[in-house]
């Protein structure tokens, strides 16, 4: 295995295993602290790790005015408005159906990057992009149907579906930065700080009352958050959108729900049913579809055939 499929392995599974234990540590959250005040808690701590963790390394780049109104575009989009989207559309619907909604975030990315970066179409991307769309409604099909398909179920489903293309504008940016050999680390910290400005802009104007909860839960799960879903998290994905672009590293978001169903079966108590089963298969063949390289493993058999 060559050390670029290596790290492409690492920072996706990273990217996963993250982003699917991150939905539990957000639910932690959910109480007494406004929704705003707890996103602006979690990119302002991470904002502040990462920008003054780079500057001490000195590993902190200088990018031109330009670039910088194009962090703050991205900030705008993956570090604040779109999570008021997402948490907004909990209040009418559920966080299954939510799930759901962002794994088209594979669509979204493979049609942006057509639109905005001239990449291809491919076939592949369809086909694991099918499977893995059709897995995640397999998996989430009783919300689906337990879901009583009123005015506000369809404004939940459409703010749901606005923070996705927030977040995949936002992928888009990234490879609009790292095309430009833009340092992913440094811009990422500048976007986090433009986000979580741009969502301090939000609570003062809405006079939002600030509040916080010294609980062991809402602390451990706002320190998870900022660290390893906000630092690591983003920082592991958007290397990602650089190295194999936005359509096959946003597949991640297709199958990191996994991830979460797995934790809320241990905490939550969730009930695998026989369309879950069929919907864990058709993700997981989808994958299959997406990084499986026939050239690549019948060389890899030849090389081993011949070292023997």
């Amino acid at each position: 295995m060559s050390n670029g499929v290596a790290i492409n392995g690492l920072l996706y599974g990273s990217t996963v295993l993250i982003w699917g234990t991150t939905w539990y540590a957000i639910a932690l959250q959910v109480g007494d602290v406004p929704v705003m005040v707890s996103i602006f808690y979690r990119f302002a701590l991470a904002a502040v790790l990462l920008l003054g963790g780079l500057k001490i390394m000195g590993r902190l780049h200088r990018i031109k005015r330009q670039d910088h109104l194009f962090c703050l575009l991205q900030g705008m989009c993956v570090f604040c408005f779109n999570f008021l989207c997402f948490y907004s559309a909990n209040y009418y619907i559920n966080s299954g159906l939510e799930s759901v909604l962002f794994s088209m975030a594979i669509l979204f990315n493979a049609v942006n990057g057509v639109i905005f970066l001239g990449q291809r179409l491919t076939r592949k991307l369809l086909i694991a992009g099918s499977f893995g769309i059709s897995g995640i409604i397999s998996l989430f099909w009783e919300s689906l149907m337990a879901q009583d398909l009123s005015a506000e179920t369809f404004y939940g489903i459409g703010l749901c579906l606005l923070g996705t293309y927030g977040f995949s504008i936002g992928n888009i940016i990234t490879a609009r930065h790292q095309k430009k050999g833009l340092d992913v680390l440094s811009t990422n910290a500048w976007a986090m700080l433009y986000g979580t400005c741009t969502m301090l802009a939000v609570i003062l104007l809405t006079q939002t009352p600030f509040r916080f909860e010294a609980s062991v839960s809402y602390v451990g799960a706002l320190l998870y958050l900022a660290v390893f879903g906000s630092v690591v998290g983003f920082g592991s994905y958007f290397a990602l959108v650089g190295r194999i672009g936005t359509g096959a590293a946003a597949y991640a978001t297709v199958l990191f729900p996994l991830v979460a169903l797995g934790v809320s079966t241990v905490y939550e108590g969730y009930i695998w049913t026989e369309s879950a089963v069929v919907g864990l298969i058709l993700i997981l063949f989808g994958n299959v579809v997406m990084f499986y390289k026939p050239a690549q493993c019948v060389n890899q058999m030849r090389q081993a055939k011949q070292e023997s």
